[in-house]
Order: C-alpha cells, then structure tokens, then sequence
C-alpha cells in the first residue's frame, strides 16, 4: 500500500518502523521539533528521526485544517493514512481522502479509554490489563469501528515499557489489518458507546506525589510517570524526580506518618496517608540518574534527622 503515516512519540516510532518495511511510506507528519526529555534544545520527535533515517520526507503543519495542507496530502494519493498518537484531530476532508481509509493504532481496549492518555488513565485507574486497537477513524473522538484488538498485563510496568509492548502488539495487528482491508476480508466490530470512558490528557502537575494522598496512588504516579509528566517531590529539602518506587509491603515495611521518611535495611521509604512506599530509583535535581539506596547515602544522617518529604 502507499502509505502516509502520522505519529508523534516512542510508540508511534515503533509502528513506523515496522509499517515502512512492508509498505510504501511516502510521507510521515509529526508534531514540531520540541524540549523533549531532560534537556533544553529543541529535539525532533521518535516518528520524525525515524523517518529522516529512512529518507521518508517529514512534515509538521500546525493543523490539517488548511487548504493547502489538505491539497498537498490530495496530491500524495495514500492508499490508507495510518495515524498512531499523532496528537491532532483529523477534519472529515482528510478521513475522505484515502480510498482505504484512515486507520488508527490506538493504545486502549475500546471503547475504554479513548482519548489521549490511554495508557496512564489505566496505570492510574489500577486496571488489570489494557491493550491495543486497529480502528477505522470518523469524526467522533476514537468512536470508529475496530478490526483488531490485543491486550496484555500491566502489572508492575512503567509506561515506557508497557508502551513498548502495545507497540509492538499494534504494529503486527496494524499490518495483519492493512492486508485484510486490502483485500476487502477485514471483520469490524462496532463500538458499544454505553460501556465508553474517556482518557484526557494529563494535566501538567497531575503525576507530582503527595503524602495526603495512599500509597497506592503515589505508586501509580511513579509508574505512569515519563520524561513529559515526571513524579517529583521534595525530599529531605531537596527536589527529586522518583524514578521507580513500590508500595512497601511486608513484615520489614515501617510504619510510617504521612510525610515522614525512613532508611531502614539500605531502603528507602515514604510515609503516605495509609502506609508508605519503597523508593528504588531517584533522580535529584542536577544530577545524574542514580538508586534510592545511593542517594540515601548521600545525605548525612538521614534516619536520626527525621528528615521528611512533601509535595512540590
């Protein structure tokens, strides 16, 4: 098929790789080059360095509602646009344009969890397990028809590693589907609407920790946390991104006040509304990545101190 492919993140990349070496990938749209990550310049995104690497021209308009952009993607006479976390809503001139359609990769078990974060809405919401689907996209808001679903566990994963999962799960389901519809055998299966949840975008303080709040919850932040929507906290008076943190279990777990922090075995804990949870990697501010236990052994005296923790 002659392809034109939109996507933005890690997850879109990983389609995109895969897409492009069964068919004709003849133009990717992302969104524009931005900070992404810890640094300050301007960095182009996973979609887009895949594409230059392959030689697939690039574009990054503001909006697919301009006249000329929707000419210029006339002009490119795709078989099928094939959209994975692109991060822009696409007009009804742009879903009439391929003969094949518009087809989405979307990282939720529809009709849960439509929208924009699927992924984190069900880290956060503690769901058992979520998945991926190969929709037909329309006007609403992921309501299309799907052709394809695989799901897989959460358990104790981290966005960046469930995302890797869905994303290879999506890129065979998406290419399986692609032939099916090119072949005209693809079954698709309507959407019940009554059973829908909606997935908004993070807010942009929403994954900060906070002692008010259980363990659990602090727990979930860490996991649904990533380089654009960190967990941070303030931690013996000084600012840290938690990395990787578990809720404490166990006959060795103190008991903790909210608030409170304990080195107790060369582990790290924090007091939260109803128990506490085990740091197990940090990164302070200004400094390199590093282990609960390390960053424990840089502050002088941090169990005799009382030391405590809060919300930034």
């Amino acid at each position: 098929m002659r392809v034109v492919f939109m996507g933005t993140p890690t997850f879109a990349a990983n389609i995109l790789i895969e897409l492009k070496e069964q068919h004709d990938v003849v133009c990717v749209y992302t969104r524009a080059d931005a900070v992404r990550g810890r640094g300050k310049a301007l960095v182009p995104s996973p979609a887009k360095q895949v594409a230059l690497e392959a030689g697939i021209p690039v574009r990054e308009p503001d909006t697919l509602r301009d006249p000329k952009e929707i000419a210029f993607l006339k002009e490119l006479a795709p078989d099928a646009i094939v959209v994975a976390a692109y991060g822009k809503i696409l007009p009804k001139e742009v879903l009439d344009i391929p003969p094949f359609g518009c087809i989405n990769v979307h990282g939720s078990l529809l009709p849960k969890y439509r929208g924009a974060a699927p992924m984190e809405r069900a880290i956060l919401d503690g769901e058992a397990e979520t998945g991926v689907c190969i929709m037909r996209m329309e006007e609403g808001l992921d309501t299309g028809d799907y052709c394809i679903s695989r799901s897989c566990e959460i358990g104790d994963q981290k966005l960046e590693h469930l995302a890797g999962e869905l994303a290879d799960k999506g890129a065979y389901a998406l290419l399986t589907a692609l032939y099916a519809i090119e072949q005209g055998e693809a079954r698709w299966t309507k959407q019940d609407d009554s059973q829908a949840t909606y997935a908004e975008k993070l807010g942009h303080d929403e994954l900060m920790l906070d002692p008010a709040d259980s363990a659990v919850m602090n727990a979930r932040r860490v996991q649904a946390s990533s380089d654009a929507h960190p967990s941070k906290c303030q931690l013996a008076g000084r600012g840290v991104t938690v990395l990787d943190a578990r809720v404490a279990a166990g006959e060795d777990a103190p008991e903790l006040e909210p608030g409170q922090v304990a080195l107790q075995a060369k582990n790290l804990y924090m007091g939260c509304s109803d128990g506490a949870i085990r740091l197990i990697e940090v990164k302070p501010d200004g400094k390199k990545a590093m282990s609960a236990a390390s960053f424990a052994a840089g502050i002088q005296n941090l169990k005799s101190q009382g030391s405590t923790w809060g919300r930034l």
